[in-house]
């Protein structure tokens, strides 16, 4: 990872910061201005950690020095999450797949990358620092299942996909894996529904938010900073 003051965000040109204060000209014709709870709100979680861990899963040696350095069991079951907390700021771990996972963290994560190295010293494991590969797309609100639905072949219904599940898809033709946060009625939900992080690559960050942002006016969006 380069130093921390040349990090660029793929979406820093956009000025969302700027605009998270901003009601835009769509939702002050839909909404009274004073009152306005638009059907989607959307920012992004830049900068964070990401580890690939490849490993043995079962492997009782590899399952507890996984389990030492991160504080948390690895998840077994398919295209579910794992971690000690379940606010934005905490340490998560993401099923891909049979042998594969990702350690997400608010913070470094090329120190997560060393702790997991020194940890599984000698075993048969692969860990990889991918943190500069990708972006992280926030999106909640009433209406956020269906703005993702427009892009996305999954079946988003609450049978299939709820809070602390991911899985790995397609949002209009880009590659991304999907995090749901939030339940309809959960703590996160203040706009009313559901809520998603969606990571994709910082090559395709732009993109899919110029994407988003266009299919989510017809319900009102309201950008966040987050």
């Amino acid at each position: 990872m380069g130093d921390s003051f040349l990090r660029h965000s793929p979406l820093a040109h956009l000025g969302l910061a700027a605009r998270a204060t901003e009601v835009s000209e769509f939702e002050a014709t839909k909404f009274e201005a004073d009152d306005a709870e638009a059907g989607v709100a959307m920012g992004e979680r830049p900068y964070r950690g990401l580890v690939n861990l490849r490993g043995p899963a079962g492997d009782k040696a590899f399952d507890s020095a996984v389990e030492k350095a991160l504080g948390v069991a690895l998840p077994i079951e398919p295209n579910t999450t794992a971690g000690p907390g379940k606010n934005k700021d905490s340490l998560r771990v993401f099923w891909l797949g049979p042998d594969e996972w990702w350690v997400v963290t608010p913070g470094d994560g090329p120190a997560m990358a060393d702790r997991l190295r020194t940890a599984l010293a000698g075993q048969k494991a692969a860990v990889t620092d991918v943190s500069e590969s990708r972006t992280c797309i926030h999106i909640r609100g009433a209406r956020a299942r269906d703005l993702l639905s427009k892009g996305c072949p999954l079946d988003l219904h609450p049978r299939m996909l709820s809070a602390g599940r991911c899985a790995q898809s397609l949002c209009a033709k880009a590659m991304v894996a999907l995090h749901q946060t939030e339940d309809d009625s959960g703590d996160g939900a203040k706009e009313g529904g559901p809520a998603y992080d969606v990571y994709v690559l910082n090559s395709f960050a732009e993109y899919l938010w110029l994407w988003l942002e266009d299919a989510a006016r017809e319900y009102g969006l309201r950008i966040t900073a987050e």
